[in-house]
Protein backbone atom coordinates (compact mmCIF):
# COMPACT_ATOMS: atom_id res chain seq x y z
CA UNK A 1 0.00 0.00 0.00
CA UNK A 2 1.68 3.06 -0.48
CA UNK A 3 1.05 6.50 1.72
CA UNK A 4 -1.32 8.06 -0.38
CA UNK A 5 -3.61 5.03 -0.31
CA UNK A 6 -3.08 4.71 3.56
CA UNK A 7 -4.15 8.30 3.92
CA UNK A 8 -7.27 8.19 1.67
CA UNK A 9 -8.22 4.64 3.65
CA UNK A 10 -7.69 6.30 7.19
CA UNK A 11 -4.56 4.44 8.23
CA UNK A 12 -3.82 4.88 12.14
CA UNK A 13 -1.08 6.78 12.76
CA UNK A 14 1.56 4.05 13.23
CA UNK A 15 0.78 2.95 9.79
CA UNK A 16 1.10 6.08 8.10
CA UNK A 17 4.83 6.70 9.77
CA UNK A 18 5.92 3.14 9.04
CA UNK A 19 4.60 3.63 4.95
CA UNK A 20 7.23 4.74 3.55
CA UNK A 21 7.51 7.88 1.20
CA UNK A 22 7.28 8.10 -2.09
CA UNK A 23 10.15 9.55 -4.17
CA UNK A 24 7.69 12.07 -6.26
CA UNK A 25 4.46 13.17 -5.83
CA UNK A 26 1.97 14.58 -7.95
CA UNK A 27 1.87 18.53 -8.05
CA UNK A 28 0.55 21.70 -10.09
CA UNK A 29 3.60 23.99 -11.10
CA UNK A 30 4.80 26.37 -13.15
CA UNK A 31 8.37 26.34 -14.82
CA UNK A 32 11.41 28.45 -14.78
CA UNK A 33 11.61 27.80 -18.53
CA UNK A 34 8.82 29.30 -19.54
CA UNK A 35 8.36 32.46 -17.45
CA UNK A 36 8.74 34.38 -21.51
CA UNK A 37 6.17 32.45 -22.45
CA UNK A 38 3.45 35.14 -22.27
CA UNK A 39 5.62 38.23 -23.29
CA UNK A 40 6.33 41.21 -21.34
CA UNK A 41 3.13 42.98 -22.12
CA UNK A 42 0.87 42.79 -18.69
CA UNK A 43 -2.34 40.42 -19.13
CA UNK A 44 -5.18 42.06 -20.75
CA UNK A 45 -3.53 45.34 -22.31
CA UNK A 46 -3.31 45.13 -26.65
CA UNK A 47 -5.41 41.90 -26.65
CA UNK A 48 -3.02 39.90 -24.40
CA UNK A 49 -4.37 36.83 -22.63
CA UNK A 50 -2.02 35.19 -20.25
CA UNK A 51 -4.30 32.06 -19.98
CA UNK A 52 -2.79 30.17 -17.28
CA UNK A 53 -3.91 26.70 -18.95
CA UNK A 54 -1.29 26.97 -20.33
CA UNK A 55 1.53 27.68 -17.75
CA UNK A 56 -0.10 25.80 -14.85
CA UNK A 57 0.97 21.87 -15.09
CA UNK A 58 -0.09 19.22 -13.49
CA UNK A 59 2.83 16.29 -13.26
CA UNK A 60 5.77 14.72 -10.90
CA UNK A 61 7.91 16.27 -8.84
CA UNK A 62 10.72 14.89 -6.28
CA UNK A 63 9.77 14.78 -2.61
CA UNK A 64 11.46 17.18 -0.87
CA UNK A 65 12.58 16.73 2.85
CA UNK A 66 11.55 18.13 5.62
CA UNK A 67 13.24 21.22 7.97
CA UNK A 68 13.24 20.16 11.75
CA UNK A 69 10.38 22.67 12.27
CA UNK A 70 8.39 21.56 9.20
CA UNK A 71 5.48 18.81 8.61
CA UNK A 72 4.49 17.11 5.56
CA UNK A 73 0.96 17.06 4.80
CA UNK A 74 -0.93 15.08 2.82
CA UNK A 75 -3.02 16.80 0.80
CA UNK A 76 -6.70 16.09 0.66
CA UNK A 77 -7.72 19.47 -0.97
CA UNK A 78 -6.69 23.15 -1.89
CA UNK A 79 -8.01 25.84 -3.44
CA UNK A 80 -7.31 28.90 -6.23
CA UNK A 81 -6.65 32.44 -4.63
CA UNK A 82 -5.39 35.15 -7.29
CA UNK A 83 -1.72 35.00 -6.18
CA UNK A 84 -1.81 31.38 -7.99
CA UNK A 85 -3.22 33.63 -10.88
CA UNK A 86 -0.29 36.13 -10.55
CA UNK A 87 2.41 33.30 -10.32
CA UNK A 88 0.89 31.52 -13.33
CA UNK A 89 0.93 34.69 -15.32
CA UNK A 90 4.26 35.06 -14.44
CA UNK A 91 3.11 38.94 -13.27
CA UNK A 92 3.64 41.31 -11.55
CA UNK A 93 7.50 39.41 -11.34
CA UNK A 94 7.85 35.48 -11.91
CA UNK A 95 7.91 34.08 -8.54
CA UNK A 96 11.58 32.12 -9.72
CA UNK A 97 12.64 35.44 -8.37
CA UNK A 98 11.39 34.93 -4.80
CA UNK A 99 12.16 31.42 -4.66
CA UNK A 100 15.94 32.29 -5.92
CA UNK A 101 16.10 34.63 -2.86
CA UNK A 102 14.85 32.59 -0.66
CA UNK A 103 17.37 29.50 -2.20
CA UNK A 104 20.00 31.72 -0.25
CA UNK A 105 19.25 30.64 2.77
CA UNK A 106 17.23 27.28 2.08
CA UNK A 107 18.65 25.83 -1.15
CA UNK A 108 15.26 23.09 -1.44
CA UNK A 109 13.09 25.80 -3.01
CA UNK A 110 15.49 26.97 -5.84
CA UNK A 111 14.38 24.84 -8.20
CA UNK A 112 13.50 25.19 -12.16
CA UNK A 113 9.32 24.14 -11.09
CA UNK A 114 7.44 25.97 -8.73
CA UNK A 115 4.48 23.96 -6.92
CA UNK A 116 1.56 26.34 -6.22
CA UNK A 117 -0.86 26.92 -3.60
CA UNK A 118 -1.48 28.62 -0.05
CA UNK A 119 -4.86 27.00 1.00
CA UNK A 120 -5.01 23.03 2.49
CA UNK A 121 -6.50 20.59 4.16
CA UNK A 122 -5.13 17.26 5.28
CA UNK A 123 -3.29 14.69 7.30
CA UNK A 124 0.24 14.75 9.00
CA UNK A 125 2.37 12.40 7.69
CA UNK A 126 5.70 13.02 8.87
CA UNK A 127 7.15 15.35 10.57
CA UNK A 128 10.50 17.14 11.69
CA UNK A 129 12.21 16.70 15.36
CA UNK A 130 11.37 19.94 16.55
CA UNK A 131 7.69 19.68 15.98
CA UNK A 132 6.29 19.23 19.73
CA UNK A 133 2.50 20.32 19.63
CA UNK A 134 1.45 18.04 16.65
CA UNK A 135 1.26 14.47 15.74
CA UNK A 136 1.35 12.27 13.14
CA UNK A 137 -2.53 11.79 11.63
CA UNK A 138 -3.79 14.76 12.97
CA UNK A 139 -6.22 16.69 10.48
CA UNK A 140 -5.38 19.87 10.25
CA UNK A 141 -5.81 23.00 7.68
CA UNK A 142 -2.64 25.16 6.67
CA UNK A 143 -2.49 28.87 7.54
CA UNK A 144 -0.83 30.58 4.53
CA UNK A 145 2.20 32.56 6.37
CA UNK A 146 5.28 31.28 6.69
CA UNK A 147 7.69 33.08 9.13
CA UNK A 148 10.82 32.91 10.72
CA UNK A 149 10.16 32.40 14.59
CA UNK A 150 13.80 33.63 15.17
CA UNK A 151 13.02 37.05 14.18
CA UNK A 152 11.67 39.14 17.41
CA UNK A 153 9.40 41.16 15.76
CA UNK A 154 6.97 38.10 14.85
CA UNK A 155 6.29 37.53 18.35
CA UNK A 156 4.76 40.45 18.04
CA UNK A 157 2.86 40.91 14.46
CA UNK A 158 4.31 38.06 12.63
CA UNK A 159 3.09 39.90 9.38
CA UNK A 160 6.25 42.29 10.03
CA UNK A 161 8.70 39.61 10.04
CA UNK A 162 11.50 40.99 7.51
CA UNK A 163 11.44 37.01 6.50
CA UNK A 164 7.64 36.91 6.08
CA UNK A 165 6.77 34.94 3.15
CA UNK A 166 3.65 33.37 1.35
CA UNK A 167 3.73 29.63 1.41
CA UNK A 168 2.79 28.66 -2.16
CA UNK A 169 3.59 31.73 -3.66
CA UNK A 170 7.03 33.05 -2.19
CA UNK A 171 7.90 29.68 -1.47
CA UNK A 172 7.89 26.37 -3.23
CA UNK A 173 6.29 22.66 -2.02
CA UNK A 174 2.64 24.49 -1.85
CA UNK A 175 -0.72 23.01 -1.36
CA UNK A 176 -2.10 22.66 -5.20
CA UNK A 177 -0.44 18.69 -4.79
CA UNK A 178 -0.67 15.40 -3.00
CA UNK A 179 1.65 16.34 -0.09
CA UNK A 180 2.61 19.67 0.89
CA UNK A 181 5.29 20.93 2.90
CA UNK A 182 3.92 23.00 5.98
CA UNK A 183 5.69 24.74 9.16
CA UNK A 184 4.10 23.73 12.51
CA UNK A 185 3.30 27.59 12.89
CA UNK A 186 0.89 27.45 9.83
CA UNK A 187 -0.94 24.59 11.45
CA UNK A 188 -4.55 24.63 12.57
CA UNK A 189 -7.30 21.83 13.57
CA UNK A 190 -9.46 20.69 10.92
CA UNK A 191 -13.27 22.23 11.34
CA UNK A 192 -15.08 18.85 12.16
CA UNK A 193 -17.92 19.34 10.23
CA UNK A 194 -16.60 20.48 7.18
CA UNK A 195 -15.59 18.26 4.34
CA UNK A 196 -12.07 18.30 2.98
CA UNK A 197 -12.78 20.50 0.25
CA UNK A 198 -14.64 22.70 2.58
CA UNK A 199 -11.90 22.78 5.02
CA UNK A 200 -9.53 23.69 2.36
CA UNK A 201 -10.95 26.87 1.08
CA UNK A 202 -11.13 29.29 3.82
CA UNK A 203 -7.62 29.77 5.52
CA UNK A 204 -5.98 32.40 3.22
CA UNK A 205 -9.12 34.70 2.51
CA UNK A 206 -10.93 34.46 5.91
CA UNK A 207 -8.21 34.99 7.86
CA UNK A 208 -7.31 38.04 5.29
CA UNK A 209 -10.79 39.50 5.83
CA UNK A 210 -10.69 39.30 9.22
CA UNK A 211 -7.09 40.81 9.86
CA UNK A 212 -8.82 43.45 7.67
CA UNK A 213 -12.11 44.17 9.04
CA UNK A 214 -12.04 42.85 13.18
CA UNK A 215 -8.14 42.48 14.19
CA UNK A 216 -6.76 45.11 15.84
CA UNK A 217 -4.00 45.30 13.00
CA UNK A 218 -6.53 46.31 10.61
CA UNK A 219 -10.12 48.70 11.09
CA UNK A 220 -11.08 47.56 13.92
CA UNK A 221 -14.76 47.33 13.16
CA UNK A 222 -17.21 48.49 15.86
CA UNK A 223 -21.22 47.26 16.17
CA UNK A 224 -23.40 49.76 13.71
CA UNK A 225 -20.19 50.67 11.50
CA UNK A 226 -21.24 51.09 8.03
CA UNK A 227 -18.62 48.62 5.57
CA UNK A 228 -18.81 48.90 1.98
CA UNK A 229 -17.35 45.88 0.47
CA UNK A 230 -15.94 45.63 -2.94
CA UNK A 231 -16.86 42.11 -4.95
CA UNK A 232 -18.85 41.25 -2.23
CA UNK A 233 -19.53 37.18 -3.98
CA UNK A 234 -15.95 36.81 -4.50
CA UNK A 235 -13.04 34.85 -2.50
CA UNK A 236 -12.52 38.21 0.14
CA UNK A 237 -15.49 39.73 -0.48
CA UNK A 238 -17.79 36.93 1.15
CA UNK A 239 -15.91 36.55 4.08
CA UNK A 240 -15.36 40.26 4.67
CA UNK A 241 -19.74 40.19 4.82
CA UNK A 242 -20.07 37.58 6.72
CA UNK A 243 -17.30 39.02 9.46
CA UNK A 244 -19.15 42.15 9.08
CA UNK A 245 -22.70 41.29 9.81
CA UNK A 246 -21.81 38.90 12.90
CA UNK A 247 -19.80 41.54 14.46
CA UNK A 248 -22.70 44.02 14.37
CA UNK A 249 -21.92 46.09 11.33
CA UNK A 250 -23.98 46.87 8.27
CA UNK A 251 -22.50 45.88 5.19
CA UNK A 252 -22.81 47.11 1.70
CA UNK A 253 -21.77 44.93 -1.08
CA UNK A 254 -20.84 45.71 -4.80
CA UNK A 255 -21.57 43.14 -6.88
CA UNK A 256 -21.22 43.19 -10.94
CA UNK A 257 -24.25 41.32 -11.49
CA UNK A 258 -28.19 40.58 -10.69
CA UNK A 259 -27.54 36.84 -10.11
CA UNK A 260 -24.27 37.84 -7.39
CA UNK A 261 -27.35 40.57 -6.10
CA UNK A 262 -28.95 37.90 -5.06
CA UNK A 263 -26.77 35.21 -3.48
CA UNK A 264 -25.82 38.70 -1.45
CA UNK A 265 -29.23 38.53 -0.33
CA UNK A 266 -29.44 35.17 0.13
CA UNK A 267 -26.45 35.67 2.43
CA UNK A 268 -28.27 38.12 4.53
CA UNK A 269 -26.97 41.41 2.75
CA UNK A 270 -29.71 43.34 2.66
CA UNK A 271 -27.82 47.07 1.28
CA UNK A 272 -26.38 46.57 -2.74
CA UNK A 273 -24.52 47.95 -4.98
CA UNK A 274 -24.93 46.88 -8.98
CA UNK A 275 -21.22 47.75 -9.71
CA UNK A 276 -22.11 48.01 -13.97
CA UNK A 277 -23.88 51.84 -12.71
CA UNK A 278 -20.67 52.83 -12.17
CA UNK A 279 -18.39 51.58 -14.57
CA UNK A 280 -16.23 54.70 -14.97
CA UNK A 281 -14.94 54.93 -11.75
CA UNK A 282 -12.19 57.63 -13.08
CA UNK A 283 -13.50 60.86 -12.01
CA UNK A 284 -14.95 62.96 -8.81
CA UNK A 285 -18.73 62.68 -10.82
CA UNK A 286 -18.57 59.34 -10.48
CA UNK A 287 -17.73 58.85 -6.99
CA UNK A 288 -20.30 61.46 -5.74
CA UNK A 289 -22.94 59.49 -7.68
CA UNK A 290 -21.28 55.84 -5.67
CA UNK A 291 -21.46 58.06 -2.28
CA UNK A 292 -25.11 59.42 -2.94
CA UNK A 293 -26.59 56.24 -3.70
CA UNK A 294 -24.38 54.77 -0.16
CA UNK A 295 -26.17 57.24 1.30
CA UNK A 296 -29.76 56.67 -0.06
CA UNK A 297 -29.23 52.45 1.12
CA UNK A 298 -27.93 53.22 4.85
CA UNK A 299 -28.29 56.88 5.30
CA UNK A 300 -24.55 57.40 5.83
CA UNK A 301 -21.16 57.03 4.61
CA UNK A 302 -19.14 54.02 5.34
CA UNK A 303 -17.27 53.84 8.38
CA UNK A 304 -14.90 51.40 6.52
CA UNK A 305 -14.44 50.62 2.84
CA UNK A 306 -12.86 47.18 1.99
CA UNK A 307 -10.31 47.44 -0.58
CA UNK A 308 -8.74 44.70 -2.67
CA UNK A 309 -9.20 45.82 -6.70
CA UNK A 310 -6.83 48.70 -6.56
CA UNK A 311 -6.50 50.66 -9.04
CA UNK A 312 -10.31 50.75 -10.49
CA UNK A 313 -11.73 51.56 -7.64
CA UNK A 314 -9.26 53.27 -4.82
CA UNK A 315 -10.15 57.16 -5.98
CA UNK A 316 -13.84 56.24 -5.38
CA UNK A 317 -13.01 54.25 -2.13
CA UNK A 318 -10.68 57.11 -0.48
CA UNK A 319 -13.99 59.54 -1.66
CA UNK A 320 -16.30 57.85 -0.40
CA UNK A 321 -15.56 56.66 3.09
CA UNK A 322 -16.85 59.45 5.79
CA UNK A 323 -14.43 61.46 7.37
CA UNK A 324 -12.66 59.85 9.94
CA UNK A 325 -13.23 56.87 8.19
CA UNK A 326 -10.95 54.41 6.73
CA UNK A 327 -9.80 52.69 3.16
CA UNK A 328 -8.36 49.04 4.19
CA UNK A 329 -6.47 47.65 1.48
CA UNK A 330 -5.03 44.11 1.06
CA UNK A 331 -4.41 44.13 -2.61
CA UNK A 332 -4.73 44.92 -6.20
CA UNK A 333 -6.58 42.67 -9.10
CA UNK A 334 -7.05 44.97 -11.13
CA UNK A 335 -3.94 46.74 -10.97
CA UNK A 336 -1.47 48.29 -8.38
CA UNK A 337 -1.04 51.81 -9.81
CA UNK A 338 -3.45 53.63 -7.50
CA UNK A 339 -4.82 57.46 -8.15
CA UNK A 340 -6.98 59.68 -6.01
CA UNK A 341 -7.27 62.54 -5.10
CA UNK A 342 -5.30 62.94 -1.87
CA UNK A 343 -7.53 66.71 -0.58
CA UNK A 344 -10.36 64.23 -0.01
CA UNK A 345 -7.90 62.11 2.80
CA UNK A 346 -6.34 64.68 4.24
CA UNK A 347 -8.59 67.43 4.55
CA UNK A 348 -11.42 64.67 6.03
CA UNK A 349 -8.77 62.95 8.02
CA UNK A 350 -9.14 59.71 6.55
CA UNK A 351 -6.83 57.12 6.83
CA UNK A 352 -5.54 53.84 4.22
CA UNK A 353 -4.58 50.84 5.87
CA UNK A 354 -2.30 48.70 4.68
CA UNK A 355 -2.99 44.86 5.22
CA UNK A 356 -1.62 42.07 4.43
CA UNK A 357 -2.41 38.45 5.19
CA UNK A 358 -2.79 37.39 8.96
CA UNK A 359 -0.87 36.64 11.70
CA UNK A 360 -1.02 32.85 13.58
CA UNK A 361 -3.51 34.12 16.27
CA UNK A 362 -5.70 35.91 13.54
CA UNK A 363 -5.72 32.73 11.81
CA UNK A 364 -6.67 30.55 15.17
CA UNK A 365 -9.41 33.41 15.62
CA UNK A 366 -10.95 32.62 12.65
CA UNK A 367 -10.51 29.08 12.53
CA UNK A 368 -12.06 29.21 15.93
CA UNK A 369 -15.11 30.91 13.84
CA UNK A 370 -15.36 28.54 11.31
CA UNK A 371 -15.32 25.64 13.60
CA UNK A 372 -18.22 26.63 15.64
CA UNK A 373 -20.11 27.31 12.31
CA UNK A 374 -20.10 30.63 12.74
CA UNK A 375 -18.44 31.70 9.23
CA UNK A 376 -19.46 29.38 6.72
CA UNK A 377 -17.23 28.46 3.41
CA UNK A 378 -18.31 30.12 0.64
CA UNK A 379 -16.95 26.65 -2.06
CA UNK A 380 -18.60 27.26 -5.51
CA UNK A 381 -17.21 24.76 -7.35
CA UNK A 382 -14.52 21.81 -7.33
CA UNK A 383 -12.06 20.57 -9.91
CA UNK A 384 -9.82 17.13 -9.98
CA UNK A 385 -6.23 18.11 -9.04
CA UNK A 386 -5.69 17.47 -12.92
CA UNK A 387 -7.46 20.37 -13.76
CA UNK A 388 -6.08 22.97 -11.82
CA UNK A 389 -5.54 24.96 -14.86
CA UNK A 390 -8.69 25.38 -15.38
CA UNK A 391 -9.36 25.90 -11.99
CA UNK A 392 -7.13 28.81 -11.97
CA UNK A 393 -8.69 29.81 -15.10
CA UNK A 394 -11.75 30.28 -13.57
CA UNK A 395 -10.43 32.81 -11.22
CA UNK A 396 -8.84 34.39 -13.90
CA UNK A 397 -11.36 35.02 -15.83
CA UNK A 398 -13.45 35.76 -12.74
CA UNK A 399 -16.16 33.17 -13.93
CA UNK A 400 -16.63 32.38 -10.35
CA UNK A 401 -18.36 33.17 -6.81
CA UNK A 402 -16.28 32.73 -3.53
CA UNK A 403 -13.81 30.39 -3.63
CA UNK A 404 -13.03 27.49 -5.79
CA UNK A 405 -11.74 24.50 -5.02
CA UNK A 406 -9.44 21.56 -5.90
CA UNK A 407 -9.63 17.90 -4.42
CA UNK A 408 -5.81 16.44 -4.44
CA UNK A 409 -6.04 12.98 -2.44
CA UNK A 410 -9.58 13.35 -1.82
CA UNK A 411 -11.13 10.74 -4.09
CA UNK A 412 -14.59 12.86 -4.56
CA UNK A 413 -16.36 15.40 -2.92
CA UNK A 414 -17.92 15.41 0.81
CA UNK A 415 -15.09 13.46 2.63
CA UNK A 416 -14.02 13.96 5.95
CA UNK A 417 -16.86 15.28 7.38
CA UNK A 418 -16.54 13.96 11.49
CA UNK A 419 -18.94 16.31 13.30
CA UNK A 420 -22.59 15.33 11.49
CA UNK A 421 -24.80 16.53 14.63
CA UNK A 422 -22.46 20.58 14.34
CA UNK A 423 -23.16 20.17 10.72
CA UNK A 424 -27.21 19.55 10.69
CA UNK A 425 -27.38 22.48 13.23
CA UNK A 426 -25.51 25.02 10.91
CA UNK A 427 -27.65 23.56 8.26
CA UNK A 428 -26.60 22.22 4.52
CA UNK A 429 -28.54 25.32 2.71
CA UNK A 430 -25.83 27.57 4.53
CA UNK A 431 -22.20 25.19 4.25
CA UNK A 432 -23.27 24.91 0.39
CA UNK A 433 -24.74 28.24 -0.66
CA UNK A 434 -22.22 28.80 -3.40
CA UNK A 435 -21.66 25.75 -4.39
CA UNK A 436 -25.38 25.22 -5.66
CA UNK A 437 -25.43 29.04 -7.17
CA UNK A 438 -25.84 29.10 -10.89
CA UNK A 439 -23.80 32.03 -11.08
CA UNK A 440 -21.06 29.23 -10.55
CA UNK A 441 -19.21 27.95 -13.83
Amino acid sequence: MTLAEAVIEGADPEELEHTPLPSTYTAAYIRKDEVGMFGRTPHGVNGVDKDVRRSLHVGEVPMPRLAPDEVLVAVMASAINFNTVWSAMFEPIPTFAFLERFGRTDPRHDLDTHVLGSDASGVIVRKGAAVQRWRIGDRVVTSPAYVDGEDPVTHHDSMLGNDLRAWGFETNFGGLAEFAVVKATQLLPKPAHLSWEEAACNMLCASTAYRMLVGEHGSRMKQGDVVLLWGATGGLGAYGVQLVKNGGGIPVGVVSSREKAELLRRMGCEHILDRTQFEHLDDEKAWRRLGAEVRRLVGEDPAIVFEHTGKETFGASVYVARKGGSVVTCGSSSGFEHAYDNRHLWMRLKRIIGSHGANYLECAEVNRLISLGMIHPTLSRVYPLERAGDAARAVQTNEHVGKVGVLCLAPEEDLGIEDRALRERVGEPNLRLFRSWPVAP
